[in-house]
């Protein structure tokens, strides 16, 4: 064994692959090397530290150019029993060794990452048994006094603590919201009932995340079973109220781990049996298995991979003193560190609450946005909404459009006007942006006229670029007094938000516009101040993707350049991103400009 200046470092995936490992090999590989290190695939996961050899390969830039959008792995991926006895991990530790490799990047499951932990905790003695047996001398020992692990979570499921997506989650949910929308039109041209059931183990994040992007019409997750023992009465009641409101499909989504309060697990086919037989719906069950796990990475959990990649070799270059092995994840937004066995533990207590059918705890660990998207949802899947609370004030509520049209409007707008009528306040919808305001051309869309629009593209209720002023302040003054409307929800984009403001500066003049008003970002530059990521700006992302993937397999075949320009005003998020997101050679954007270092950079290429 010869010795080195450089750092080396092993790269894994282990455990179930997922969609967005490739995109974070790649970013581990290129910038461990960028810093200057030697890197190091392990092919087939912890077996392949097991068994070394050709398993154990150097890595160069190019070896992964072209990987980003590939789904599952291409260094692969198993389950070692091996590697969980000692005699495995010594002899992972000596193929470690021949290597000079002493840092890991983990993407897997919290399997995969509590067994390498161990692997950390138990090297000082892996090595000096291996000095003991012979198989290492004393100064390679000496060398690698210590193993350094980081950790990032790959799993569809999202199933982890510690951030708030993992790997794979947000193109599974993807798959399957894709897979519903096909099942909703075919159910509902025969009148039918579907039974879906996805995966999630002991998390119910991709049942129920889809069930709202959906509009599914009943959802079981493991988290949270039926609060009543009789649920089925109960489900079956919504479902035929649902029916006699003009309802023409019944979708139910079921988390493989559901169950009832008693623990009972609760199946796609029991439930397919009682529709049939309490309701006599044509019913049929879809298993969507490992569809949700395969194929090409969403824009964002290929964006999100390379920037934990990226994370997890700045971690290992630079460790906090004295900390454990660290979990790379994304909370809020951000890149966030965390302990990695913390995390570990905290996913298992989740578990352990189910099984012990601490359901309140389940969900107080899982978070509060859980538990209110679980909210949200119990609202949305109502057949109808609760009746008002006697003596409640009930508001007269507008909903409306503004600027350019982005997809999610009408998503938006639905869970608006159902949330509203459910808290028993009347909702109207303005039609066609300002102008509607303007002429007073509104309505009360109920609680079965927003159904069908989570899933829509377009804005059911209209928009458009309208600024109003001069008399059309007057004219929206009158149909705000005429209307009785107490507040407003403007879900658009800039000229909605200047519209807005104009209301706004104008109160002096207009005592009618002192009314709660509430703006919701809504544009596909995602250039509006309030939120890192406005409403249409996801799949605008994805449709550029789509896009330049077909591109580049053109390019790739006929030695061509091509440039691709994107939407986004003075705002460079969509390039920036679509450019990280495909593996873009050069991305230009507003806010940085066009200098002659670029141009010469250029030119040189």
């Amino acid at each position: 064994m010869t010795t080195h200046q450089r750092r080396r470092l092993g790269v894994l995936t282990s455990g179930g692959d997922a969609p967005g490992m490739n995109p974070a090999v790649r970013a581990v590989v290129r910038t461990g090397l960028y810093r200057g290190m030697d890197v190091f695939a392990i092919y087939e996961g912890l077996q392949g530290m097991v068994e070394g050899g050709d398993l154990i390969r150097q890595m160069s830039w190019g070896d992964v150019g072209g990987i980003l959008a590939k789904g599952g792995t291409i260094i692969g991926t198993a389950r070692s029993a091996a590697f969980r006895t000692r005699e495995g991990r010594l002899r992972a530790a000596r193929n470690l060794l021949e290597h000079e490799i002493d840092s890991l990047v983990v993407i897997g499951g919290d399997g995969s990452l509590t067994g390498t932990n161990i692997f950390r905790q138990e090297w000082t003695g892996l090595l000096e048994e291996l000095v003991e047996r012979g198989e290492i001398d004393r100064e390679s020992a000496s060398r690698h006094p210590s193993l350094s692990i980081v950790g990032l979570v790959g799993s569809i499921d999202n199933d982890m603590f510690g951030t708030d997506m993992t790997i794979g989650a947000d193109t599974a949910l993807h798959r399957i919201t894709e897979a519903i929308d096909a099942i909703s039109s075919t159910a509902s041209s025969h009148q039918r009932s579907f039974v879906v059931e996805v995966m999630g183990r002991n998390c119910g994040y991709l049942a129920l995340m889809s069930g709202i992007a959906t509009g599914a019409d009943w959802v079981f997750i493991p988290e949270y079973p039926p609060d009543v023992d009789n649920w089925e009465d109960v489900m079956c009641e919504v479902l035929l109220r649902g029916r006699e409101v003009g309802r023409r499909d019944s979708i139910v989504i079921v988390a493989e781990g559901a169950r009832d309060r008693n623990g009972n697990p609760i199946r796609s086919d029991s439930i397919k049996t009682l529709l049939e037989e309490r309701l006599g719906e044509d019913t049929r069950v879809t298993i969507l298995g490992h569809v949700q796990r395969g194929g090409s990475p969403s824009a964002f959990d290929r964006n999100m991979s390379s920037l934990l990649g990226y994370a997890a070799v700045e971690e290992l270059l630079n460790p906090q003193p004295g900390s454990d092995s660290q979990l790379i994840g994304m909370r809020n937004n951000r890149v966030t560190r965390s302990p990695l066995m913390y995390c570990v533990e905290q996913t298992h207590a989740v578990a352990e609450a189910i099984a012990n059918k601490d359901y309140e705890r389940a969900m107080d660990l899982r978070g509060s946005s859980f538990r209110e998207s679980f909210q949200i949802m119990r609202t949305l899947v109502r057949s109808l909404p609760h009746d008002p609370v006697p003596g409640q004030r009930r508001m007269r509520l507008a909903v409306m459009h503004a600027g350019a049209l982005a997809p999610g409007m009408n998503t938006a707008a639905r869970a608006a006007v159902r949330i509203g009528l459910d808290q028993g306040h009347v909702m109207l919808g303005v039609r066609n942006g300002f102008v509607g305001l303007i002429e007073g051309d509104m309505y009360e869309p109920g609680w079965m006229g927003v159904s069908g629009w989570a899933a829509q593209g377009g804005a059911e209720l209209g928009t458009n670029r309208k600024i109003p002023s001069g008399s059309d302040l007057y004219a929206i003054a009158r149909t705000i007094e005429s209307q009785q409307i107490d507040g407003l929800l403007m879900i658009g984009g800039w000229h909605g938000y200047q519209s807005v403001y104009r209301l706004f500066c104008e109160r002096p003049n207009f005592p009618s516009f002192n009314i709660p008003i509430v703006c919701l970002p809504t544009t596909i530059n995602n250039d509006l101040p309030g939120s890192d990521l406005s409403i249409g700006a996801d799949t605008a992302l994805n449709s550029i993707i789509d896009a330049v993937d077909k591109i580049k397999q053109s390019a790739v075949a006929t030695r061509r350049c091509f440039v691709v320009e994107v939407m986004g005003r003075y705002c460079g998020y969509l390039a920036l991103m679509a450019g990280l997101a495909t593996g873009a050679e050069r991305v230009y954007i507003h806010e940085e400009g066009v200098t002659y270092v670029i141009c010469w950079m250029i030119w040189r290429t």
